[in-house]
Formats: structure tokens, sequence, C-alpha cells
């Protein structure tokens, strides 16, 4: 008997105002793509599609992102409100048997990274590298209502330590490696 083939998508949060970084980070320029095109290449070929969820500077956006196929994106208009607005934004529009959750300032996780989570098996997936956590987070189905109902000023890693979750060893440092200020960008930029 031949099995289907799951049907996998990803959720990039880009919806934020960049406010400690001081400029719109998602349009930072990393070795000739922006910030968003990196998050968006680092999950494209294992995905079937990418939700990009975007809030403050929403029609630049649309610019950078229009000339990737996979990619759907959704505009949260409760985004001022955090960061978790928009995750619960991304996932309404989920209808794949499993999706990865990532921050759009995470911009440089490897492909390998999603390939090798995906062989795990569980509801939540979290990858590690040298014994610390780090995204992006692998969800079944089965817990998108379980998120949407969640209160808005909830999080992402409240309700994953409270659902608990299995953790896969990855040889990818990027999946720490985020741009919350200008200075993270310089570090990430110059290595």
């Amino acid at each position: 008997m031949k099995h289907k083939k799951e049907i996998v998508e990803g959720i990039i949060l880009a919806a934020g105002f960049s406010r400690r970084a001081g400029v719109w980070k998602m349009a930072l320029p990393i070795k000739g793509r922006t910030v968003i095109e990196r998050a968006i290449m680092g999950m494209y070929p294992v995905v079937n599609r990418i939700i990009v969820v975007g809030g403050y500077n929403f029609k630049n956006l649309l610019k950078i992102i229009k000339k990737y196929e996979k990619v759907f994106p959704v505009y949260n208009e409760n985004f001022p409100l955090g960061m978790f607005t928009s995750v619960q934004k991304g996932v309404e529009k989920v209808s794949g048997d499993r999706f990865f959750i990532l921050p759009g300032d995470i911009p440089l996780v490897k492909p390998s990274t999603y390939k090798c989570m995906l062989e795990q098996e569980g509801d939540i997936i979290v990858p590690v590298y040298e014994g610390r956590k780090g995204h992006p987070v692998l969800l079944s189905y089965a817990m998108k209502e379980l998120l949407l109902d969640e209160e808005r000023d909830s999080n992402l890693k409240a309700f994953i330590n409270r659902m608990g979750f299995k953790e896969v060893i990855v040889d990818d440092p990027f999946i720490r490696m985020d741009i919350d200020t200008l200075e993270d960008y310089w570090n990430l930029t110059s290595g």
C-alpha cells in the first residue's frame, strides 16, 4: 500500500516593527539577498507552501517576496499586539500535515536542518545545537486548533513547554542566530 505524500508548510513571522534594530530588518542584505529572502530560501526546498505573515511595512514586504511561487503573504492587522498574534494569523492558514514556524529574523537556517526535523515523528519538534534549543519549530496539524485557542498574549515558547516536545540534535549554529539589533546583524554577516 502506498502512503500519501506528506504536505508540509512553513510560516515565517515578518510583521514586527524592528524597534531594537532601528531599521526594518526584513530588507537588510545578506549575501546578495534580503533577510526575508534568506529565511524563505532555507525552507523553500522542503515545503509545499510558505505563509509569510507581515504587518509593519507590508507593501515593501510584498515587493520582496512576490517572485517566490510557493510564498503566500498574509497581513496581520493585530501585529502591534505582539508576535503571537502573527503566529495565530499564520496558523489560521495552515492546511498541511505539518508546519514549521520561523521568526523572519532567523534567516540562515540550513535546508538540511528542516529535512532532519521532518525525519522525526511527534506533534512538536524543536532543533538543538550544542545543547541549546533554537528555531524553527515543527508542529503537526493536530496542534493547529490548540494554538488558535491560546490567548493573544500567550507565546509560542510557553505553548511548546506546556504541550511537551521532542528535541532533535542538528549540526546548524544558525538555529540560534537571530537579528534583534544591528550589532547582531553585523555579527551574522561578518562571519
